[in-house]
């Protein structure tokens, strides 16, 4: 399976070492408290913004502030807790991943490269509209809508560093000794795209993402939606995934696949 569930799959994976970080790659991908956070119900909120209304930043606002408030305890940012319950909420200049994490949806829908980035552009900013938070947003989408084209990693790799001016050339043995939590789009973004990068397949750019010891859940959904539209989501990690997911928060996404993938 393609789509957005490599996401989905990679933020629930990463949830249960958000906070207790590993470097290392041998780890088991689900036990007792993988869960989807933020990162899910955010995608999820991008995805029935899309199918509603895409054009529509009104339509935006609700579907983040509507699912973000049903499930207030997703582990969002102070910020973004205070903006979730605000009347005409206005975006607050974050340079945080939040914006990155929630966008691989738009790759899905946007017909051209433009329409992707526009729609990016707008996924963020109703937020995040600090440059590196619609940066990291912008090369993210752009990522997973070239795989979803068949592009190579070079490609991939060529057209980040020349339009985002991202440093992907770094190794993960590299960046694993000294990488620390970090929420900014500029200190993640990146070394989540190497992550997809170096992998060799889904579950790789998974166990990639995790070993490096940072924001591990986001870290996965950023590079696990890019992988996802790269490679296929093996079925049981699949499986795994979707069973852990709410019912409306499964609706919605049979809904997107139905009519995008």
């Amino acid at each position: 399976m393609k789509g957005i569930i490599g996401a989905i799959a990679g933020d629930i994976i990463g949830s249960v070492y958000e906070f207790h970080p590993i470097k290392t790659k041998e780890f088991s991908l689900f036990n007792k408290r993988s869960t989807f956070t933020d990162d899910t119900i955010m995608t999820l909120a991008v995805a029935k913004w899309l199918l509603n209304d895409k054009n529509s930043k009104d339509e935006l606002v609700r579907q983040l502030q509507y699912f973000g408030n049903k499930y207030p305890n997703g582990g969002y940012g102070r910020m973004f807790k205070k903006w979730l319950r605000t009347d005409h909420p206005k975006p607050y200049g974050s340079w945080g991943n939040g914006s990155a994490m929630r966008v691989s949806p738009v790759a899905w829908v946007g017909d051209s490269l433009e329409e992707v980035q526009k729609l990016a552009k707008l996924s963020s900013i109703v937020t995040h509209d600090h440059p590196e938070g619609v940066k990291g947003a912008l090369a993210t989408a752009d990522a997973v809508y070239l795989a979803r084209l068949g592009s190579s990693k070079e490609e991939i790799r060529d057209h980040i560093e020349i339009r985002y001016d991202y440093d992907l050339s770094r190794t993960l043995d590299e960046i694993r000794p000294y990488y620390k939590f970090d929420v900014s789009c500029q200190g993640s973004v990146p070394e989540s795209i190497i992550c997809f990068l170096e992998a060799k397949d889904y579950e790789d750019t998974i166990r990639n993402c995790i070993s490096l010891g940072g924001d591990a859940d986001t870290m996965a959904a950023i590079a696990g939606g890019i992988a996802s539209a790269y490679w296929e989501v093996p079925n049981d990690i699949h499986s795994k995934a979707i069973h852990r997911l709410s019912y409306d928060l499964l609706d919605v996404l049979i809904e997107f696949e139905n009519n995008f993938i």
